[in-house]
């Protein structure tokens, strides 16, 4: 490979909001010059919590439609559909005969996720993790973006690289984190101390990519603020610090020149001028996003997954062999 290659993917649960660009596939775009890119639609992942069928076919659509429409370019990036992969599976089996029960009752989007769900601690749920290690070390990934909350995931992925090859002689690349520092983490409008998160309880917690324009835009005004008015970035001020975050995701500016364009200024006056960038951001994203067919974007999915077949057969006739099942 001339060029690093790295693997990523979002799962088709549902329409993705501004929290999940900021923090994956913008930086996706931003990378895909410089990488070898394979991003997935990761509907395995999906499935850890009850979907409807139709649901879940569309979604995984939409998903796909979203890549595009938000940049990524499948003449430079690999993009397929998780379970038209066998391997991942069938290689998610194989790290489950490494992997420790105790590494993965420490995860903590497990405990979370068990914590928030009681009625559906299924073992998909707490397998995840390997199902996610498999994913990466199948394409030889040797850079995952991450945001801080898969870190400890990635983590998992890279000790069972190295247990597997400790045991059966090198195999797997052990994989880097690529996390990017700004936008990352972006939080809930209605409550800055957690992530933006589309199963919040509240539709004013996060903004979806396919909100209406004028939707979002009362979502932004009706976002909490801190005390006071004045406008910096402050850590003592988070909300206004999610909100300073957004707007220079969106407009590019470096939150310093932001903070004093908005000097003797107050909330109202940023909210509004937050406002319209979003809805304009979200004009030209639907756009692009309903002028992508559904046969296009299924087209596409099927070639990638002939694609990804080839890199993740060769692997897995690699680990069948030095574990001795091939014979």
């Amino acid at each position: 490979m001339s060029k690093k290659r790295i693997f990523s993917g979002v799962q088709p649960t549902n329409n993705i909001h501004i929290g999940n660009y900021f923090g994956a596939i913008k930086n996706w775009v931003d990378v895909q010059d410089q990488f070898d890119c394979i991003f997935s639609v990761v509907d395995l992942h999906a499935i850890t919590v009850y979907q409807k069928p139709e649901d879940l076919r569309q979604n995984i659509l939409k998903i796909a439609k979203t890549y595009l429409a938000l940049g990524i370019n499948p003449k430079k990036c690999l993009i397929f559909q998780q379970s038209d992969v066998k391997e991942h599976a069938e290689l998610c089996w194989i790290l489950n005969s490494i992997a420790k029960m105790g590494e993965l009752e420490r995860m903590t989007q497990y405990k979370d996720k068990s914590a928030s769900h009681p009625e559906n601690i299924n073992v998909g749920l707490f397998d995840y993790p390997v199902l996610m290690a498999a994913d990466i070390l199948l394409y030889n990934t040797q850079a995952v973006p991450v945001g801080e909350d898969q870190k400890q995931h990635l983590e998992l992925a890279r000790d069972l690289a190295i247990r597997f090859n400790s045991l059966y002689g090198e195999t797997f690349i052990v994989p880097e984190p690529m996390i990017k520092k700004e936008g990352c983490r972006i939080m809930g409008l209605d409550n800055p101390y957690k992530k933006m998160s589309k199963s919040a309880p509240s539709s004013y917690n996060y903004i979806s990519l396919l909100d209406s324009p004028e939707e979002a835009k009362k979502k932004i005004m009706k976002a909490v603020t801190d005390s006071g008015s004045e406008i910096k970035f402050d850590t003592e001020k988070p909300a206004l610090c999610n909100l300073l975050t957004i707007y220079s995701q969106l407009s590019g500016e470096i939150i310093s020149n932001i903070v004093e364009k908005y000097t003797g200024r107050g909330y109202g006056d940023f909210k509004k001028d937050l406002s319209e960038l979003v809805a304009n951001f979200l004009v030209d994203f639907q756009k692009k996003f309903n002028a992508i067919s559904d046969e296009e974007v299924q087209e596409l999915l099927v070639k990638g997954a002939k694609k990804a077949r080839k890199i993740a057969e060769k692997k897995m006739e690699e680990v069948k062999e030095k574990i001795g099942i091939k014979i």
